[in-house]
């Protein structure tokens, strides 16, 4: 059992949580994550590490309510228990030997493209931190992003912050007038991870993108996040989650990636009917 230390709403959709798990914190990396049951009944969901305290033994994990499994963890408020917190899980990012880095985070993808910054910019190394939204209202970590790097680009869709624009926008302009990065890290919706890597490919620059599909065991044992990367089958738990964003087959993946929506949309239908029924029964 792993105790929430605490909870925090970041946006209408996301929360940041903070879970008790002294081993994980102890040896996790940037790039790795953690699988999650909530209860005995429940399905076992990788989530990407956000941060790490050694000293409080605590794991910080961002979670996006969009399933029945997000929403059964965020009932759940500090003090209460996870019943598994798996981890750390798959092979850390390498984030060694680079002078001028892009970090590129989509939405949920921030949390993921957080410690990536943060681990670079510990070492040293110039960071530019891209980062991309819908609207105003779903920016989350800005003041963190803004912490762990020298320049902090913040785009938002309809504009709504002053900067519209998608995050390949930044990052050619960033390019055009003279920013030579000699690597890219992109995090986020698989359509803006393709987009990025597509724009790097005609300027050579090598880019590297962290693959979240269909994912049951982490062990590799089940074949669920099989994806193709250089003509070759990969497995995201154990090979990744980080890949070649140049090799990897995205059509492939966004196919996969949609295979089970309707079961998806089944079980969050009758997760929300579980959650209403277990609100009543406590109010009344």
């Amino acid at each position: 059992m792993f105790r929430i230390l605490e909870k925090t709403p970041l946006n209408p959709s996301m929360t940041k949580m903070v879970v008790e798990a002294p081993l994980i914190a102890k040896k996790a990396l940037p790039g790795q994550f953690i699988i999650y049951r909530v209860d005995e009944f429940g399905e076992r969901v990788p989530l990407t590490i956000a941060d790490t305290d050694k000293e409080k033994g605590s794991v910080t994990i961002i979670y996006q309510k969009v399933g029945a499994s997000t929403m059964l963890l965020d009932t759940l408020n500090e003090g209460d228990f996870i019943l598994d917190f798996v981890g750390p899980l798959g092979v850390p990012t390498e984030l060694d030997g680079y002078s001028k880095v892009a970090v590129i985070g989509g939405g949920a993808g921030c949390a993921i493209a957080y410690p990536q910054a943060k681990a670079l910019f510990n070492k040293g190394t110039d960071v530019d931190v891209i980062a991309g939204f819908r609207n105003t209202e779903l920016i989350i970590l800005e003041n963190e992003m803004k912490a762990v790097c020298d320049r902090l680009f913040l785009m938002t869709d309809d504009g709504s912050n002053g900067n519209k624009g998608f995050v390949t926008t930044a990052l050619e302009d960033n390019i055009k007038n003279g920013t030579q990065y000699d690597l890219v890290i992109a995090i986020g919706p698989v359509p803006m991870m393709r987009a990025v890597s597509n724009l790097t490919k005609q300027y050579g620059i090598k880019t590297i993108v962290s693959m979240n599909p269909i994912m049951i065991d982490g062990t590799g044992m089940c074949g669920g996040c099989r994806l193709t990367v250089g003509g070759k089958t990969k497995f995201a738990c154990v090979d990744g989650p980080d890949f070649d964003g140049h090799e990897v087959d995205f059509d492939e993946l966004m196919k996969r990636n949609v295979m089970y929506r309707t079961q998806e949309q089944h079980a969050r239908e009758k997760g929300c009917r579980l959650i209403r029924n277990a609100e009543v029964n406590e109010n009344a």
